[in-house]
C-alpha cells in the first residue's frame, strides 16, 4: 500500500472509532446512581431477613416528622447534595443551587437541564416508613431516614414521575422504565433493611418479581 492511500485508510478508521464513540456517548446518558446498592444475591439474602406483616396505620402521620433537607456541608442541603451526585457536569452558585447541568431520570429516561423540574424521591416513601415501623422512631432517627446519602435512599428523578409514585409500594407501583426495575427492588429492599422496616406479603411477592428481570 502506498503511503498515501496508508495515510487515507488512517483517516478512516479514525473517523470511524470517532463516530463510534461519538454514537455511544449520545445513547448512554449518566444515570443516577445512590451508593451502596446491593448485588442481586445479597438483595434477595436481605429481603428474607425482612420482617413479613401487614401494613401499619397511617394514624399520627406527617411529613414534618421527618425533618429534610438539612444542611449537610458548607451551604449545602440534602437535597442540593444528590443534584450534583446524579447530575452531570453540575455546576452550583454560592449557594448550592444549580447552574448549569443534566439530570437523567432512571424512572423513566427522561433527561432535563432544569433543575426545578427534578425531585429527590425517597426511595421509600415517609409515609410508607411510617406504616413499616417508622411511627415508632425517634424523632433524630426520622430524619436521619429522610436525609440518608449513606444508602441508597434517595434518588434524583422528574418531578412529574416522583407525583406518579406517590406513596405507593412496589406492589402497586414500580418505574415505568423496565431496564430499572431490578436496579429498583434492589435499592428499595437495601433501604428497608437498613431501618430494619417491614413488608406485606404482597409487597414481598413484588420485590422478588423485580429481582426476577435481574
Amino acid at each position: 500500500m502506498s503511503p498515501r492511500r496508508r495515510a487515507r485508510a488512517l483517516r478512516l478508521m479514525f473517523a470511524a472509532v470517532l463516530a463510534a464513540l461519538l454514537s455511544f456517548s449520545l445513547v448512554s446518558p449518566a444515570s443516577a446512581a445512590p451508593p451502596n446498592i446491593p448485588s442481586e444475591s445479597t438483595a434477595r439474602a436481605m429481603l428474607d431477613g425482612l420482617t413479613v406483616r401487614a401494613e401499619g396505620s397511617m394514624s399520627g402521620y406527617s411529613r414534618d416528622k421527618f425533618p429534610h433537607w438539612k444542611t449537610i456541608e458548607g451551604t449545602c442541603n440534602t437535597r442540593e447534595m444528590v443534584l450534583k451526585r446524579d447530575g452531570t457536569n453540575v455546576e452550583v452558585g454560592a449557594d448550592c443551587y444549580p447552574t448549569s447541568g443534566s439530570w437523567y431520570s432512571p424512572f423513566d429516561g427522561v433527561t432535563t437541564s432544569v433543575p426545578s423540574e427534578i425531585s429527590i424521591d425517597h426511595v421509600v416513601p415517609l409515609a410508607a416508613a411510617w406504616r413499616s415501623g417508622a411511627s415508632s422512631w425517634s424523632a433524630a432517627k426520622r430524619e436521619e431516614f429522610a436525609n440518608d446519602l449513606t444508602n441508597p435512599q434517595l434518588i434524583a428523578v422528574t418531578g412529574r414521575i416522583n407525583s406518579s409514585k406517590g406513596d405507593q409500594t412496589p406492589d402497586k407501583w414500580v418505574p415505568p422504565r423496565t431496564d430499572y426495575h431490578c436496579t429498583y427492588g434492589k435499592i428499595w429492599i437495601a433501604s428497608k433493611d437498613a431501618y430494619d422496616l417491614s413488608v406485606t406479603s404482597a409487597e414481598k411477592s413484588a420485590l422478588t418479581g423485580l429481582l426476577d428481570t435481574c
